[in-house]
């Protein structure tokens, strides 16, 4: 028997009433009460109108922390885990209803997109785990902001594994996406619920625009330049420049400001041209060659199908290497960085293509 059963004055029927409204309540719901004892290892609470709940064994024992801090008169929320036990209390869990607690933020967080200080826990190939309220949280790398996503190219996965652990130990602005309570996961974005906003921000410009903006990275593939807040766009090294680029980071410097030309609005996404705002050399060109005109040119790249020669520049061509006896052959008679004769017997501006032949010195 339980050392301790509330009955309020003057209230014979009141257990009957007390039965006839636990209709209302069911196993799992959430309910408040008032701490009217602790004997023991037991905790009572006066559930208006529904009767006296009890926190006891194993549910007293997980929320020992709490339970030392309350003070007779104090309310909190239980969630029932039996309507009516054998002493004829509502049996509660501390443990539970906190966590239901969390669950229903967690809702309410996604509905007014709520953003939370989060701290990176780990990485993994796929992303971040994190943790919110005490529960593990995933951060997919699809989710990153700008300023965080691994630009990585090629989708190198153990060099984007090597970025994102640089993330680990940091505090994240996010907000959650997704919760799933029965298999406890969360799912996070680091960009701030801003889908609409970024929508919105994308639609004031058109394919064909002029902007200004600040390079806010460097990589191997391009530029990134932060055309407006929430707003990023990306110069691919191939429109960089109408020379041959091979190092976008050796040409600019972070936080250098740069004017582009919008190519592409795609799938959220802005595509920007720096050469597009440059004379074309080889519309220039089409006047000055043609197939047959000898010209001289400097070697300055070898690759699998002969060397690339710059004619002038923004102009190169490929002299291929089936001029040649082999690609050994080919590099003792040309020299990167040295001038030769060369003869134009392909010349296309419209396609930027030209194929040369070797003369000589």
């Amino acid at each position: 028997m339980l050392p301790f059963r509330i009955v309020k004055e003057n209230s014979v029927l009141q257990p009957l009433i007390e039965k006839d409204e636990r209709k209302d309540l069911h196993v799992d719901d959430l309910v408040e009460g008032f701490v009217v004892a602790i004997e023991g290892a037991c905790v009572f609470v006066d559930i208006p109108t529904f009767g006296t709940g009890i926190i006891y064994g194993r549910e007293f024992i997980s929320t020992r922390d709490v339970i030392k801090n309350l003070n007779i008169g104090d309310s909190i929320k239980g969630k029932i885990i039996e309507l009516e036990n054998a002493e004829g209390y509502i049996e509660l869990s501390l443990k539970e209803a906190r966590q239901a607690i969390i669950w229903k933020e967690a809702d309410e967080a996604i509905k007014n997109k709520s953003l939370f200080p989060v701290i990176v826990k780990a990485a993994n190939k796929g992303g971040l785990m994190v943790e919110w309220q005490g529960i593990e949280g995933f951060l997919p790398a699809s989710q990153l902001s700008a300023d965080n996503y691994p630009r990585v190219e090629d989708g190198d996965k153990d060099q984007i594994l090597k970025e994102l652990k640089n993330l680990v130990g940091k505090t994240l602005s996010l907000c959650i996406i997704s919760s799933n309570p029965k298999e406890g996961k969360l799912i996070f974005s680091e960009k701030g619920g801003d889908t609409e906003v970024k929508s919105e921000i994308i639609g004031k410009y058109n394919v064909g625009d002029e902007v200004e903006g600040t390079i806010t990275g460097a990589v191997d593939f391009g530029l990134f330049v932060k055309i407006e807040n929430g707003l990023e766009g990306l110069v691919h090294i191939s429109e960089i420049d109408w020379s041959l680029v091979e190092d976008p980071k050796k040409l600019y410097d972070i936080g250098a400001t740069v004017r582009a030309k919008v190519i592409e609005i795609k799938n959220g996404k802005i595509s920007l041209s720096i050469k597009a705002l440059k004379p074309n050399p080889w519309q220039i060109a089409s006047d000055k060659y043609k197939k047959g005109t000898e010209v001289n040119g400097v070697v300055i790249k070898f690759n699998k199908h002969g060397a690339i020669v710059a004619v002038e520049e923004g102009i190169s061509g490929l002299a291929h290497i089936s001029d040649f006896e082999s690609e050994e052959k080919l590099r003792e008679v040309l020299e990167l960085g040295r001038g030769y004769k060369f003869k134009i017997t392909l010349f296309d501006p419209n396609d930027q293509r030209m194929a040369l032949s070797y003369v000589g010195k």
